[in-house]
């Protein structure tokens, strides 16, 4: 046999070797694909002062960081055309933005027309207000209305949302109302933005939901707290404004590695950090997306 038929024979020999492994780490999972964000996003009410004081500035900080998508609470006095306008400037997208529970009836159809200006994917409604809460049907008579704008979203292009704090996670008359929400809630009309912090701090688990209601979680706030307060049953707790052990993504307690593993099954498609009151703001966002931009799971 020649040095060149045997060469030959080395090679397809090898290439057999190498495609059969492949075949097997395909099948049977042996070898792990490493996932990562390629788009790290933010949520701007964590520079909201910053914001209001410089509007166009700050958007150019945020996106000097590295972040490449954004999320509004509010656009400060600008006009669709001029939030687009420094969107663009910026090479940012915007897939969502915040409007308040009380915008959601007759306002609502100028909140789609602006969305659509600006560019937004998901129009998420972040927050009943407290004194709407003490209705006993309230979880009810918002799933209704959230259908509702859900319809309006659909036939617009767009896509309904509601983003939780940790109050959805103490039951009420013995029923948790974000349970509640998901039942009543047309999966295909109103989608959830988890904030993952605030389940944790109101003792719920991200994968158990994940797992019962796959795909209904195309955004998550991602934020992280130092340790986890104590919580009862009594809703009255306002951690809004006196938590004071949130902080930069991954220097809490959070598993993120954990929680992303099953972002497939929960269907994650915007991963948006937020940290409710920093003491520097930039330094924060900074912080989270050195962090993220390097996370593997």
């Amino acid at each position: 046999m020649s040095f060149h038929s045997m060469n030959r024979r080395t090679f397809l020999e090898t290439a057999a070797a190498i495609s059969a492994a492949t075949l097997l780490t395909s099948k049977f999972g042996w070898a792990a694909e490493t996932h990562r964000i390629h788009k790290v996003g933010v949520q701007l009410y964590t520079v909201r002062d910053q914001m209001k004081e410089d509007f166009e500035g700050t958007v150019a900080k945020v996106a000097a960081i590295g972040y490449k998508e954004v999320e509004f609470a509010g656009y400060f006095g600008r006009t669709p055309q001029q939030v687009r306008a420094v969107l663009d400037k910026n090479g940012l997208s915007a897939p969502g933005t915040h409007v308040q529970y009380d915008e959601l009836d007759e306002k609502f159809p100028s909140v789609i027309e602006a969305s659509k200006t600006i560019g937004i994917e998901y129009i998420v409604c972040p927050w009943i207000p407290e004194e709407l809460r003490k209705s006993a049907d309230i979880w009810k008579r918002a799933s209704d209305k959230f259908n509702h704008c859900g319809e309006q979203c659909k036939t617009a292009g767009l896509q309904f949302a509601y983003h939780n704090h940790w109050f959805e996670f103490l039951p009420v008359d013995g029923k948790l109302p974000y349970d509640t929400l998901l039942k009543e809630c047309d999966p295909h009309l109103v989608k959830m933005e988890m904030d993952l912090c605030w389940i944790t701090v109101g003792g719920g688990d991200p994968i158990k939901y994940f797992n019962e209601y796959p795909g209904r979680f195309p955004l998550v706030h991602v934020k992280d707290i130092k340790k986890l307060p104590p919580v009862t049953a009594a809703g009255g707790q306002d951690f809004g404004d006196t938590l004071k052990d949130m902080t930069s993504v991954g220097n809490g307690v959070i598993n993120w590695k954990k929680i992303f593993a099953q972002s497939d099954r929960a269907g994650i498609k915007h991963y948006i950090v937020e940290h409710d009151k920093p003491e520097d703001p930039f330094e924060s966002i900074t912080e989270s997306y050195a962090y993220l931009s390097k996370l593997t799971w």
